[in-house]
């Protein structure tokens, strides 16, 4: 069995400084234990950070430039660069100037998107 998506077919969710698509989960296919869907961040976007408590990050930099930070660390995103966050670690994504910042992502366990934003009281 395979499942093949295309943009146009994603599931499109705003979120904070980006907007969400999510290409493969539970929801539109028999996926248990991924999501995978793309990030865009607009050129210079850079929305508080948050932490996925139970899952792994892995985020591959389809297209644009940028910086991931957390406490410990900083990677530069480029095309072409692949970037493991752990569970439990906050991460704040910054989006350089000039051109949106296109990054592949995929969750496991599956993540519900949007569920790690902080919510205002």
């Amino acid at each position: 069995m395979i499942k093949r998506v295309e943009r146009a077919e994603a599931t499109v969710q705003p979120l904070p400084g980006r907007t969400w698509y999510t290409y493969i989960d539970k929801a539109n296919s028999p996926a248990t234990n991924v999501t995978v869907g793309v990030s865009v961040y607009l050129a210079g976007s850079r929305p508080a950070g948050h932490v996925h408590e139970t899952q792994e990050e892995c985020i591959y930099v389809a297209s644009g430039h940028g910086r991931l930070v957390t406490p410990e660390a900083t990677a530069e995103l480029e095309p072409g660069v692949a970037v493991l966050i752990a569970p439990g670690t906050f991460h704040i994504t910054e989006a350089g100037d000039g051109e949106p910042l296109e990054l592949v992502c995929l969750f496991s366990p599956p993540v519900v998107p949007g569920s790690y934003e902080k919510r205002s009281s």
